[in-house]
């Protein structure tokens, strides 16, 4: 008999699913296996639970009903009328269905969701003559479709709100990234707490926050209001509690962790301030007005991270062109011993700043390809000969 029946798939941004892998082990999941833009494992409802509440790179963990193979829409509606929704959830909570599709064949996508929510809406009127309401923009119940070009999958989303929105950033300026990527950038350099850190262009701070929460052990789920397995029947509440519970209990006490913080942009240090603050991490990280070109490392070694611009229009182009030596510069001259991580969209960008990356990773901020480019900075000159940097 197999200890663990439930089958669980976690959604992560693309280029994360290693590291998915190794959160999931780390908590428990068994039989984990990674899958194009996210992971497969099977576990118990505490695993589910502990994987919502902890971990810092899924975007989603969805509970697994059933494949089957399709032709048309009709098929799709016939396997999802078999399914007992009656035994998931009650009548009265509102539900969503979202479909994402691979090659999938069918004309019409939504189509298909309605034809999904056609089923779960006459399983509940022949189980007990009513049915559930519909509740597009903030559902009790998350049903997930996925289509590839032969088989339909049914999932139950266990999350509700991505498990990016971790409730810590309240103020925000121009296009942060999401949390769970920046966990995934932060694990990819190389940082771990007690490692000196400085991210001089922090926009609204999402880089310091989860370096700080990681720093104090503090799991990312624990200031979410709620969860979407807390509206399943299956919902175990003194399992959550427990689980919660510890979580909270292990979490350290706030203190300065070595963490730095500044930006060009005095809108940007109110935000990052206000978001550290409120968090309960403002003596943590210390955040300063500052130039990028004016910084210098605050310790002899260490990480540094950071999301610079990449502008898309001509004349953006061109202050960037101008900008990435100038920063190559302050690299050069104050942060000997350190490792710069630059994460980005713009493919010039290691050649304009003329320093070799000794690794570039590819990741994707949402349908955008990025690379995080790695540079180990050292006495003298990292320059690369001229016409031998890759993108």
């Amino acid at each position: 008999m197999e200890r663990f029946t439930e089958r669980f798939f976690a959604t992560s941004p693309r280029g994360l699913e290693a590291l998915l892998v190794e959160e999931l082990k780390a908590l428990g999941a068994e039989d984990v296996r990674e899958v194009h833009g996210g992971v497969q494992f099977k576990g118990d409802w505490a695993i589910c639970y502990k994987a919502n509440l902890e971990s810092r790179i899924a975007t989603r963990i969805l509970w697994f009903l059933g494949r089957k193979p399709y032709v048309k829409e009709e098929d799709i509606y016939r396997q999802a009328l078999a399914l007992p929704w009656e035994k998931h959830f009650d009548v009265f909570r509102t539900f969503k269905v979202q479909v994402t599709a691979t090659r999938c064949p069918l004309k019409s996508i939504d189509f298909v969701g309605l034809r999904v929510k056609d089923a779960i809406c006459d399983r509940f009127r022949d189980y007990c003559d009513e049915r559930p309401s519909i509740n597009t923009r903030e559902p009790d119940i998350r049903v997930q479709v996925y289509l590839t070009e032969r088989d339909c999958s049914l999932y139950l989303d266990t999350s509700g709100a991505p498990l990016w929105q971790r409730g810590l950033r309240h103020a925000n300026v121009e296009a942060p990234l999401k949390e769970n990527l920046a966990a995934g950038i932060l694990k990819l350099s190389g940082w771990q707490p007690g490692t000196p850190l400085l991210d001089p262009m922090c926009g609204s701070g999402t880089f310091v926050l989860e370096a700080a929460c990681m720093a104090l052990d503090r799991a990312p789920g624990l200031e979410r209001v709620r969860f979407g397995f807390e509206t399943l029947k299956a919902f175990q509440r003194e399992t959550w509690l427990d689980i919660r519970n510890a979580a909270l209990a292990r979490a350290r006490d706030a203190g300065f962790q070595q963490i730095w913080a500044s930006d060009l942009d005095e809108r940007a240090v109110r935000a990052t301030k206000r978001n550290l603050q409120q968090a309960g991490l403002g003596g943590v990280v210390e955040v300063v007005q500052q130039d990028f070109l004016d910084c210098t490392a605050p310790v002899p070694e260490g990480i540094l991270i950071a999301n610079p611009p990449y502008g898309e229009r001509i004349g953006e182009l061109d202050e960037l062109a101008e900008l990435y030596p100038a920063m190559s510069a302050t690299l050069k001259r104050g942060f000997a011993g350190w490792t710069a991580c630059f994460f980005t969209a713009d493919t010039r960008f290691p050649k304009l700043l003329r320093l070799k990356p000794s690794r570039k990773t590819p990741l994707f901020n949402g349908a955008l390809e990025c690379r995080l480019y790695e540079i180990q900075l050292v006495a003298g000159s990292n320059r690369k000969p001229k016409g031998d940097v890759e993108a």
